[in-house]
C-alpha cells in the first residue's frame, strides 16, 4: 500500500454515528398510556427496534471500576462495623438495652433497603421549593447516557403538567361522588343539654316566697327545680329525614355534568401525555443531531488539517506556493469556528433535554441510541387523517365541553321549576327534676317551592350556556381543520425526508470519491488547492444533508404520531421491543 493511499485511509471519515454507550437497564413501565379512541387503527405502525451501540467509552469503564471499588469498600466497612458491634456487646453487657429495644434494633438492621429507582441519580431534589444558593449545587457532575425509550419514560414520570392533570382528575372524581350523593335522602340528628338560671325564673321564685309564708316547695304549681335554686336542666333532641323528590332536573344534570368533567380530565391527561412524549422525542432527536454535527465539524477540521499539511509539504518541495498555505490556514480556521459553534449547540441541546425531562440540577445527558430511521409509516394520507380524527384528544375534549355546557343549561333553567321535598322529623323534650313526664312528637309532610318569576335570571343564564355550546361547535370545526393541517404537514415532510435519505447517501459517496481524486491530483501537482477545498466543502455539506435527512425524518415521524395521538402506543411498542 502506497503512502498516499495509507494517508487517505487514515483520514477517511466513516458515516456519523453516536459513540455514547447505552445503559444496561431498560426503562421500567412507569405509566400505562391511555387507550386511544380507536386502538385497532394503530396496529399497522411499525417502529424499528433500536440497537445499542457496542462501543463502551473509557469514562464509562472508569465509572464501573469506581462503582466496584466503592462496593468493595462498603463491604469492608460493614464487616468492620459488625466486629466493633460484637466487641461493644461483650465489653458493655451492663449497659445493654432492654430486650424489646434490642429486638427492634436488630429488626431495623435486617430490614431490606428499598429498591433504588433506575433514575435515582437523575432525580431532582424532593423539596420542590428548594432554590440552589451555592455554585456547587448547580455544577454539572453527572453524565448519563440515555436511550429514547428511557427518555420517554422519564417524560411521563417527571412532567409537572401531567402531574397536575392527574390531580385534577382525582378532584373531578371526588366531585362526581359528591353529585351522586344527592340521589339519597339525608338523615340528621341534633340534641341539646342546657342548664339555665334565668332572671324570669328567679323573679317567679321571689314572688312565690313573698306571697305565701309557707315553704314554696309545697306548692304543686311551682316546679321544684325553680323553687329550690332557680335553675333549669333541659335535654331535648330532633331526628330529621329529608329527601328531594323533584328538583326540576337539577340533580340529574349535576351528575351528568360531573361525569363529563371526569371524562374531560381523562382526555386532558391523555393530551398532556402525548405532548410530553412528543417534546421528549423531539429534544432527544435534537441532541442526536447536535452530537452528529459536532462529529461532522470535527471531521471537517481533520480534512482542513490534512489539506494544510499537503500544502506545506508541496511548498517545502517547491511545488506549491505560500498563497496555497494561507488559503489552507483560513479554511482550517473556518472549520475550527464551525466546531466551536457545534459544541455550543450540543451543550444547549443537552440542557434542553434535561429541562424537558425535569431532571436534577447537576445532570448532563448523552444519547445512547444510534442515528437511524425510527420507524415506517405505511398508511395513506387519507387513512392517516381519519385516524387522527378518531384519536385526537383535543377533538374529543370539545365535544365533551359541549355536553357540559348542555348540562349547565339544564341546571340554570331548573331554578324556575318547582322543587318538591319530603320530610319527617321526630323530637323529644325532657326537663330534669320537674314533675312533668317525658314529651315527644313528630312531623311528616311535603314541601313545594317554586320560584315563579325571578326577573329573567334563569333564562338569561340558560341562553349563556346555549351560546357556549355554539362556541364549542365553532372551535371544534377550527380544531378539526388544524388537525388535518398538522397531519398533512407531517406526512408530506416524512415522505420528502424519506426520499432525501436515499439521495443524501449517494451524495456522500460521490463527495468522498471527489475529495479523494482532488487530493490525488493536488499531490501529483496537476490539480489546484481550490478544487480540494471545494471538494471538502461539498463533502461536509453532503454529510450534513444526510444527517439532516435522517433527523428530519424522525422528527416528521414524531410529529405524525403526535398528530394521530399515537405516541403513547409507540412508547409501549418500544418498551415491548426492547424487553
Amino acid at each position: 500500500m502506497s503512502r498516499v493511499e495509507l494517508i487517505f485511509k487514515n483520514i477517511g471519515v466513516s458515516a456519523i454515528m453516536l459513540s455514547s454507550c447505552m445503559t444496561s437497564a431498560t426503562a421500567q413501565t412507569i405509566y400505562k398510556p391511555p387507550k386511544s379512541h380507536n386502538p385497532q387503527a394503530l396496529t399497522n405502525i411499525k417502529p424499528q427496534k433500536l440497537q445499542p451501540n457496542i462501543l463502551i467509552t473509557q469514562s464509562q469503564s472508569e465509572l464501573n471500576q469506581e462503582q466496584s471499588r466503592i462496593s468493595s469498600q462498603q463491604q469492608i466497612n460493614k464487616s468492620r462495623s459488625l466486629e466493633i458491634s460484637q466487641a461493644t456487646e461483650t465489653d458493655q453487657i451492663d449497659q445493654a438495652p432492654e430486650p424489646n429495644e434490642a429486638i427492634e434494633s436488630e429488626a431495623d438492621k435486617l430490614k431490606e433497603p428499598e429498591p433504588a429507582s433506575e433514575f435515582e441519580r437523575l432525580e431532582q431534589d424532593p423539596n420542590r421549593l428548594n432554590l440552589p444558593s451555592l455554585p456547587e449545587e448547580v455544577e454539572i457532575n453527572i453524565n448519563e447516557p440515555l436511550t429514547l425509550e428511557q427518555a420517554l419514560a422519564l417524560s411521563i414520570r417527571n412532567n409537572k403538567d401531567l402531574e397536575t392533570a392527574r390531580l385534577n382528575l382525582v378532584r373531578s372524581q371526588n366531585s362526581l361522588q359528591e353529585a351522586r350523593a344527592a340521589k339519597y335522602p339525608t338523615l340528621g340528628f341534633q340534641t341539646r343539654y342546657q342548664n339555665s338560671n334565668s332572671a324570669a325564673s328567679q323573679r317567679q321564685r321571689d314572688i312565690a316566697r313573698s306571697t305565701n309564708p309557707r315553704r314554696v316547695e309545697d306548692f304543686d304549681t311551682v316546679p321544684s327545680t325553680i323553687i329550690d335554686d332557680g335553675s333549669e336542666n333541659l335535654f331535648d333532641g330532633t331526628l330529621s329525614l329529608n329527601y328531594n323528590v323533584y328538583t326540576g332536573g337539577r340533580r340529574g344534570a349535576d351528575i351528568s355534568r360531573a361525569k363529563k368533567t371526569v371524562e374531560l380530565n381523562e382526555l386532558t391527561v391523555e393530551q398532556i401525555t402525548e405532548q410530553a412524549l412528543f417534546e421528549a422525542a423531539r429534544d432527544y432527536y435534537e441532541l442526536q443531531n447536535s452530537n452528529a454535527q459536532v462529529d461532522i465539524a470535527a471531521a471537517a477540521v481533520e480534512d482542513a488539517q490534512q489539506t494544510l499539511r499537503d500544502a506545506q509539504l508541496l511548498e517545502q518541495a517547491g511545488l506549491g506556493t505560500r498563497f496555497d498555505v494561507l488559503r489552507a490556514e483560513v479554511e482550517l480556521a473556518n472549520a475550527d469556528q464551525g466546531l466551536t459553534i457545534a459544541n455550543a449547540n450540543q451543550s444547549t441541546a443537552r440542557r434542553q433535554l434535561a429541562e424537558t425531562l425535569s431532571l436534577g440540577q447537576q445532570v448532563n445527558l448523552e444519547t445512547a441510541d444510534e442515528i437511524q430511521e425510527a420507524g415506517v409509516w405505511d398508511q395513506s394520507l387519507e387513512e392517516t387523517i381519519i385516524l387522527a380524527y378518531d384519536n385526537r384528544a383535543e377533538l374529543a375534549q370539545l365535544l365533551v365541553r359541549r355536553e357540559i355546557n348542555e348540562q349547565q343549561r339544564r341546571i340554570n333553567i331548573s331554578a324556575i321549576k318547582p322543587q318538591i321535598n319530603l320530610f319527617a322529623n321526630y323530637e323529644f323534650l325532657e326537663i330534669l327534676d320537674d314533675r312533668a313526664n317525658f314529651a315527644d312528637g313528630y312531623a311528616v309532610g311535603a314541601q313545594l317551592q317554586w320560584s315563579i318569576f325571578d326577573g329573567g335570571t334563569a333564562l338569561a343564564r340558560s341562553r349563556q350556556s346555549e351560546t357556549d355550546k355554539l362556541i364549542d361547535q365553532t372551535t371544534f370545526a377550527n380544531q378539526r381543520n388544524q388537525v388535518r393541517l398538522e397531519v398533512e404537514q407531517a406526512y408530506f415532510s416524512l415522505q420528502a425526508n424519506k426520499e432525501n435519505i436515499a439521495t443524501s447517501e449517494k451524495a456522500v459517496e460521490q463527495a468522498e470519491e471527489s475529495l479523494r481524486l482532488a487530493r490525488l491530483r493536488f499531490q501529483a501537482g496537476v490539480g489546484t488547492q481550490t478544487a480540494v477545498i471545494q471538494s471538502q466543502t461539498e463533502l461536509t455539506t453532503a454529510r450534513g444533508n444526510r444527517l439532516d435527512a435522517i433527523i428530519n425524518y424522525n422528527q416528521s415521524l414524531n410529529q405524525l404520531f403526535r398528530a394521530v395521538n399515537g405516541l403513547a402506543a409507540l412508547n409501549q411498542n418500544l418498551q415491548n421491543l426492547n424487553q
